[in-house]
């Protein structure tokens, strides 16, 4: 990618909204009115791949494939793989380009058809959408994923949103996180999944708002209430998820920002489905099926 394309603006009276639609649609930028970021902020200049955007969304499937394959149907299902150490990751749709159609000041629609790129790396057509709305302190953000073949599809999606925990006005501050989310996932050495989940340990557990501190976290939290909130004491933001969002995604990222990545299935759910691990949240769309949900996120206090 030599250059991300045209920034699309939408302006609300709390917040401003920066997107690519020729970078997978992603965020580049979500601020308050007064100019704080809310997701980490981005240089437009620096923006080679949906990977240094402040959030990007993960369609067909989210997170991981262990060896960039599966079965499903009774068939293997090969992918490319696009990670160092051989897995399929995050779908693929966040580098390519999107149409966008401008509803309002407040209102971006943008749609995704598989059918108009050769190499997709997913061997069923299907269809996707992102419509992002503002208002009041509210942004909302709709994903729909459509099946457009002639036979089942495996199908999964989610968003991958990285806060800033740095507020410039409050140094030193690290806000508390709460997580609505009662089990987790233990993984291997490639952040792959290997069991169900499992009850949390003390350390493990935002149920009560606590900072994250020093913690390198890159884990997956289900049985999740679909709510999940930072709190700086002078301002906080709250994610609240539809329930098609069974899991939610926790990492601490290199850049210091926080990733709160709502998702409806377990990473590698494809394989750990296939083997008859429970709660995975694997879906299956008949053709002309459609998996939806909203994530919202709302600001509080002095922003």
């Amino acid at each position: 990618m030599t250059h991300p394309g045209r920034v699309e603006v939408l302006r609300g009276e709390q917040l401003t909204l920066e997107v690519l639609p020729e970078v997978g649609a992603s965020v580049l930028n979500l601020r308050a009115a007064s100019g704080r970021p809310v997701l980490r902020p981005v240089e437009l200049g620096s923006v080679e791949t949906s990977s240094q955007c402040a959030s990007f969304t993960l369609i067909p499937f989210s997170n991981r494939v262990r060896d960039a394959k599966f079965v499903f149907g009774g068939r293997e299902i090969v992918l490319r793989p696009n990670t160092k150490d051989g897995l399929a990751q995050h779908g693929d749709v966040r580098n390519r380009p999107w149409h966008a159609e401008r509803v309002g000041d407040t209102h971006l629609r943008c749609t995704f058809d598989s059918r108009d790129f050769a190499d997709v790396n997913w061997p069923w057509a299907f269809t996707a959408g992102i419509e992002y709305r503002l208002h009041g302190p509210h942004l909302d953000m709709t994903l729909t994923l459509t099946n457009e073949d002639t036979s089942d599809m495996p199908a999964g999606m989610g968003l991958h949103p990285y806060f800033a925990r740095v507020q410039p006005d409050l140094p030193g501050v690290d806000p508390t996180l709460a997580v609505g989310a009662e089990l987790i996932y233990d993984t291997d050495e490639r952040v792959l999944t290997v069991g169900a989940a499992r009850e949390l340990r003390p350390d493990e557990d935002y149920r009560a708002p606590t900072p994250v501190g020093s913690r390198e976290i890159n884990t997956t939290y289900t049985a999740w209430d679909g709510v999940a909130r930072l709190d700086w004491g002078a301002r906080a933001l709250t994610l609240t998820a539809d329930n098609v969002y069974s899991h939610l995604v926790v990492f601490t990222a290199p850049d210091g920002s926080l990733a709160l990545e709502p998702v409806s299935h377990a990473t590698d759910a494809f394989n750990l489905a296939a083997q008859g691990v429970p709660g995975v949240d694997l879906r299956v769309l008949s053709p002309g099926q459609t998996l939806a949900g909203t994530v919202r996120l709302t600001l509080d206090g002095n922003w």
